[in-house]
């Protein structure tokens, strides 16, 4: 696993990457691509930071692990690959965007439009085995993007934090509420959907209406 990174994150990150905890994390991992089937590719597991440059964050979605599916993970926290028919919470994300905007259903699942306009779609645990969810957690990913976020917290204004359930609420924890904007909701999958805490957040006009109120080009969701 080589740390290829986009360059603006490197400065950000340069002392985790040099953390004995990361340098464990990255044996872990060479080791699990070597002997195992593992998600996203390697050359994706830092596309979240590739596709959104540190001082392009405007943005931040938290989710969990990659999709552990043959193909479905690209790097990116809920985005799958072209042509992957969407997984459930992809789909519940698109018809709050539908039902919130009055835009039409997305007719691709693969997220990195958003990403070029400043949102950085961040996974807690950045690689995962095939079939086996949660198999990369507590192995110091989580600690790497802990670092991330309060970097976004200590070193930015104005970002927009969108926190879906309890996990990233709690990964949340530390963002300065003062100086950024925290929206939070139930999680969209259906467990939580179903049960009325993810539909009518309307999580996606209200970033908009925080973007222009602060002078800043809105998303095209």
């Amino acid at each position: 696993m080589l740390i290829d990174i986009h360059p603006s994150w490197k400065n950000v990150l340069s002392e985790e990457f040099d953390k004995p905890y990361f340098t464990d994390l990255v044996a872990f991992v060479k080791s699990e691509y070597a002997t195992k089937r593992c998600f996203p590719k390697d050359s994706q597991i830092f596309s979240a930071f590739d596709w959104c440059p540190f001082e392009d964050v405007k943005i931040v979605i938290i989710g969990q692990d990659p999709y552990h599916g043959m193909g479905q993970a690209n790097g990116l926290c809920f985005s799958v690959n072209d042509g992957v028919p969407f997984p459930p919470s992809l789909q519940n994300i698109f018809k709050e965007i539908e039902n919130d905007l009055g835009t039409p259903f997305p007719t691709s699942g693969n997220l990195e439009r958003w990403a070029q306009q400043g949102i950085l779609l961040l996974n807690a645990t950045l690689t995962v085995r095939e079939s086996e969810a949660g198999s990369h957690q507590n192995k110091g990913w989580e600690k790497f993007t802990d670092a991330v976020i309060q970097a976004i917290s200590y070193k930015k204004e104005q970002v927009v934090f969108l926190l879906w359930g309890g996990f990233a609420q709690k990964k949340g924890a530390k963002i300065d509420r003062s100086k950024h904007c925290v929206l939070e909701s139930g999680h969209p999958s259906p467990l939580s959907a179903n049960r009325g805490f993810w539909f009518g957040n309307k999580h996606f006009s209200r970033t908009n209406s925080y973007l222009k109120s602060i002078g800043k080009k809105t998303i095209e969701w």
